[in-house]
């Protein structure tokens, strides 16, 4: 089995740069229904580089659409094998194409070939999870046995008899089908586990690694497909060769150093559903250097909390745009961060702003007209605030 997936794997930086600029722009020029302006702006994109030109796409922009012009919102979309609803309601296709999901790179990675049986306990039922890992099984010639979840019984009477020899769904329904083996009095034979959908803990890690089977996690999403998978290196996530990640400031499509953390932005160069700086609403960072695994690719640190740190404060909502209007608004300001806590039973809103200002007074004005809230201003040095991609942090208790 060789160790690589294919030979992108392993471009260099200068190549991967080129041949993904080249995919971009194909997909954008393959874009006809887009909002006033962004074909203007695409017109603008000529590498990865470029793409903070255009608008990030939210969510919630996606549900609009597609309320507006069922079922992919005027998105066009080809090769449509499946049709997908995850909540809100938001309708994503799927492909049967070899490895059209790109969960293939990750499974090989775990080390999950033709040898292998794969019991799939991720769900095939209106949501894509099931599907997008029996494509990637099937990328490495590997046979499946499509469990789902519940019936745990069923489920070690089949892998014993079956004879798998890998897991896939989320980290701590494997234990459960584990822990139901134990009970039975039944051996399995599992060794791999690609797992997602959820933390994947270091003392259940742990614990799986001293019943013998190894444990790797992706960072996936419904719409995109994989977006970062684990190697044996087990240091951060290898970013997948079929996308362009970006870190952003939460509530801005303004990409922030690498190291510091953001909110995740995809774009997708999937030639079948291509989305265009779509915003994940996870947060992560970029890490520095290549993995000691081989892989070229940049990294990411994995999932670090969510992005969308709206808040109530005083019986206002405070949004991350709103903090990143405040900001904009100071060429002097480099970072702000909303905190909101308690004096009694009333609300307080601090706002710390990084500035080499000393004086308060400047920045009052602006809080009230883009935050709509009076609050007390704490100036503090530039590099200073944490880097944990908070813009608004909420310290009330609620217990």
């Amino acid at each position: 089995m060789s160790k690589f997936f294919d030979k992108l794997e392993t471009r260099s930086a200068d190549q991967r740069a080129a041949e993904q600029s080249a995919l971009l722009r194909q997909r954008l020029s393959a874009i006809t229904i887009a909002p006033e302006g962004w074909q203007e702006a695409a017109a603008q994109v000529h590498s990865a580089e470029d793409l903070p030109k255009l608008p990030v796409l939210r969510k919630s922009d996606l549900s609009s659409w597609q309320k507006q012009r069922p079922p992919f919102g005027g998105i066009a979309v080809s090769n449509v094998a499946h049709y997908f609803q995850s909540p809100g309601p938001i309708y994503e296709p799927g492909g049967v194409t070899p490895d059209w999901w790109r969960m293939g790179r990750f499974l090989h990675a775990s080390g999950i070939g033709a040898a292998d049986i794969v019991q799939n306990c991720f769900s095939y039922h209106l949501v894509p999870a099931g599907m997008m890992f029996e494509n990637g099984a099937r990328a490495v010639g590997a046979a499946v046995l499509p469990a789902g979840t519940g019936q745990t019984e069923l489920q070690v009477q089949a892998a014993r008899d079956i004879g798998c020899t890998a897991y896939a769904g989320t980290p701590d329904y494997l234990k459960i089908i584990l822990d139901k083996a134990d009970e039975m009095g039944v051996k399995l034979a599992i060794t791999k586990a690609v797992v997602g959908g959820g933390a994947l803990f270091p003392s259940l890690r742990q614990h799986y690694a001293d019943l013998g089977i190894t444990t790797r996690q992706c960072y996936a999403t419904a719409d995109l497909g994989n977006i970062a998978y684990e190697t044996d290196a087990l240091e951060g996530m290898v970013i997948d060769e079929g996308v362009i990640v970006e870190i952003v400031r939460p509530g801005t499509g303004d990409p922030v150093a690498h190291g510091e953390v953001g909110e995740v932005v995809v774009t997708s160069l999937n030639p079948d559903y291509p989305l265009i700086r779509f915003a994940t609403g996870d947060m992560s960072a970029i890490m520095d250097g290549t993995s000691p695994c081989g892989r070229s690719n940049l990294r990411i640190k994995g999932w670090m909390g969510r992005a969308d740190q709206t808040t109530k404060i005083k019986g206002m909502f405070v949004r991350p745009e709103q903090v990143a209007a405040f900001v904009s608004r100071h060429d002097e300001v480099s970072r702000a961060r909303v905190v909101a806590s308690r004096d009694g039973e009333m609300d307080v809103m601090t706002v710390q702003i990084e500035t080499r200002a000393s004086n308060p007074a400047l920045y009052e004005g602006t809080l009230l007209d883009t935050l709509k809230l009076r609050g007390k201003v704490e100036l503090v040095p530039p590099g200073s605030l944490p880097n944990d991609g908070k813009v608004i942090e909420d310290l009330r208790s609620y217990e």
